[in-house]
This record gives structure tokens, C-alpha cells and sequence, in this order.
């Protein structure tokens, strides 16, 4: 399935101009956010300039509070700063989108203040699988939005949708792939023991994951690029210098409707399905109003404005959404996705990261 690129460029059109109407609406709550202010760290590139032009702006008008957004960088090299920050009681931002993996990581250090539940309304709507929780039962993140990373192509080089993650180790793509270059945040263990391997079942033990990643070393002719930042693989994306690769669908599908020559397709094996959680710094003095920011964005009219304007898919219960059968589709699909097994990106970190810089990347 690919993103209808028309119907989004249509919807982003009247959106943008209802956001521009109402910017006049807000003033009264932007001069009065200037006395509470929050920092919120997302994703880089076209992700956090969604979030900063049809997001973050309604928070403010909604609430009185100011967003200064911080661009994160992918992987887990955001967990690392926030770290080494809390050590020395600063928070580079007080609440942050993080990866499935860095949570858990961070659970070790206590980096997450716990979340206070009943500050969040509608916390009892998020999906299971979107809730992390530290061993004692604390709520240490709550669900931010979903998104799938997927195949994607330059359509002017391919006119043709390719069908399967298979054909990453086709040798007609020789040097023509973007791939995201960390073993966990990439996920392509999951995506090669899919495609050859029946399933994430080998993965159980060592010898099944040197089995896969032999077959995904198989893959390198065709890389000219492992990348962390998501930026430089989008703009070889769309000007066809990397013309496949793997990437967000939710970009890319902003991307396409931009105008830009990109597609994402949810291969027959699924798409990666991965998620962010907003967690608050245990070294950010605004614990008060970065709950208020969560409950905000846990509400079911925010979940579907996120869907419609950013791409991602819901956190909440489907039933509680305001979106079309259509618009649910561009954000998600129906084939079984990929899931990535976590456990092992925290069980097995040290271990993997030797593995993977000896076997793939090195």
C-alpha cells in the first residue's frame, strides 16, 4: 500500500490555511505562554517541522504554554546526552519522545520520572503495548504515536513498487540503498529473519541470530549508505542519488505529498512497526506542566490530527478515533507487521553492537 499522496496535499493545503487563521486566534495564548514554557524533544527533519507547524502551536493555544522543540537525533544517542545531562541536573528537554529500546534502557539509571496516571486523562485508553513501566509498576513512558519504517523508492527510478523487503539484497540494486546503520533502531535482523527465516523465532538464540545476520551480510554490495541522520538519507531520497532504501512512512508520505518523487510501501512481510513514548527527564524542574503536555497529547481529537498532519499512526483504542477508513489506512495497513523484539536490544546490547559493527557495518 502507498500513501495518497493527493488526498494528504489536499487536506495539508486546508489544514495549513486553518493554521494560519487561527496563528492570528492565538496570539492572546502565545503572550501569555511566555510566562510557562516547555521543551520537547522530537525527531529531527520533516517530522519535528510537523510537529512545530500544526501541533505544538494548538498545545499552545490550548494551554498557555510555550513548546521550544529540540531536534533529537535517531538511535539511541539521545538517551546518551539526556544521561550524561540528568547527571549534572540539567535536562536538555523535559520531555522527549524516546524510542521503545532507549526506554528500557533508561529504566536501568531511573532516568524517567514516573508518571502520575491520574494527571493523564485518557491514559486508560492508550494500548498496552504502548506503556512502558518500570519492574516495580511505575509508569515510566506513555505512548506518543506509532510509525512504520517501510520500504521506500525514488519513483522515477522505480515506476514500480517493489513487493518484498526481498528486494534489498537484489543485485540490480547494487549501491543504490539507504539503510538506518544501528542494529537497534534499524531492525533488520527482524526484517531478514521474516523474509528467509519463516519469522523472529530465530532470534531466540545466538547461533539463530549469526545465521541471520550472515544472510543480511549478503545485503552490503548494495548499501551506499548506512545512516544516522535521518535528513541526509531523505534528501538522497528524494533527489534519487539513493534511490531505495528503508525509511519512516510517516516522512515519506509528507514527503510525497510535497510533490517530492517517493513512495513507502508496506512489503508482503510487513512493515517494521515501532513506536515513540513521551518520557519526562528526572532532571526537568517542570514535571506539572510536561504532564499536562502528555494528557494533551494523549486525546483522541490529538491522536487524529497527529494521524492527518504528521502521519503516525494512533496510540489509542481505533474505536476512539474521528478518522476515515481511508485516512486510517495512510497511516497503517493490515499485513502483519514486523515487531521488533526489544529484549534482545537490552539483553543482548553489547554483544549485538560487536556483532553487527564485525558482520554488517564494519
Amino acid at each position: 500500500m502507498t500513501r495518497k499522496s493527493p488526498l494528504i496535499l489536499n487536506r495539508r493545503h486546508l489544514l495549513a490555511a486553518a493554521g494560519a487563521a487561527g496563528a492570528t486566534l492565538a496570539m492572546p495564548s502565545i503572550l501569555r505562554a511566555q510566562e510557562k514554557s516547555l521543551k520537547v524533544g522530537v525527531y529531527g527533519g520533516y517530522f519535528k517541522d510537523s510537529f512545530d507547524k500544526n501541533v505544538f502551536p494548538a498545545f499552545t493555544e490550548a494551554t498557555g504554554i510555550a513548546v521550544e522543540s529540540v531536534a533529537e537525533p535517531t538511535g539511541e544517542a539521545w538517551l546518551v546526552q539526556l544521561e550524561q545531562a540528568a547527571r549534572a541536573g540539567v535536562a536538555p528537554a523535559d520531555v522527549s519522545m524516546m524510542s521503545q529500546v532507549a526506554m528500557r534502557k533508561g529504566l536501568a539509571t531511573e532516568l524517567w520520572q514516573p508518571l502520575d496516571m491520574d494527571k493523564i486523562a485518557n491514559s486508560g485508553d492508550v494500548l498496552p503495548p504502548f506503556v512502558v513501566n518500570y519492574p516495580d509498576g511505575r509508569v515510566a513512558g506513555v505512548g506518543a504515536v506509532a510509525w512504520y519504517i517501510n520500504l521506500v523508492t525514488n519513483t522515477d527510478t522505480y515506476p514500480e513498487a517493489p513487493e518484498s523487503w526481498a528486494a534489498l539484497w537484489d543485485p540490480a540494486n547494487k549501491e543504490k540503498l539507504g539503510l538506518l546503520a544501528l542494529v537497534s533502531n534499524s531492525f533488520l535482523l527482524e526484517v531478514t529473519a521474516k523474509t528467509f527465516f519463516g519469522g523472529t523465532d530465530v532470534l531466540d538464540t545466538e547461533e539463530g541470530i549469526l545465521k541471520v545476520m550472515d544472510k543480511l551480510a549478503e545485503v552490503k554490495p548494495n548499501v551506499q549508505l548506512w545512516y544516522r541522520d535521518e535528513a541526509q538519507f531523505e534528501q538522497a531520497l528524494k533527489s534519487g542519488e539513493i534511490p531505495m532504501g528503508q525509511y519512516y512512512h510517516d516522512v515519506t508520505g509528507l514527503a510525497a505529498a510535497d510533490g517530492f518523487p517517493v513512495r513507502s510501501t508496506f512489503p508482503k512481510e510487513g512493515g517494521i512497526s515501532d513506536s515513540g513514548c513521551w518520557a519526562i527527564s528526572k532532571a526537568s524542574e517542570k514535571g506539572e506542566i510536561a504532564h499536562e503536555f502528555i494528557d494533551y497529547m494523549t486525546q483522541p481529537d490529538v491522536q487524529s490530527l497527529l494521524a492527518r498532519k504528521v502521519g503516525t499512526a494512533p496510540v489509542i483504542k481505533r474505536d476512539l478515533l474521528d478518522l476515515t477508513d481511508e485516512e486510517f489506512a495512510a497511516v497503517s495497513s493490515e499485513i502483519d507487521p514486523i515487531v521488533p523484539r526489544y529484549d534482545l536490544y537490552v539483553e543482548k546490547s553489547d554483544w549485538l553492537n560487536q556483532k553487527w559493527t564485525e558482520l554488517i557495518v564494519g
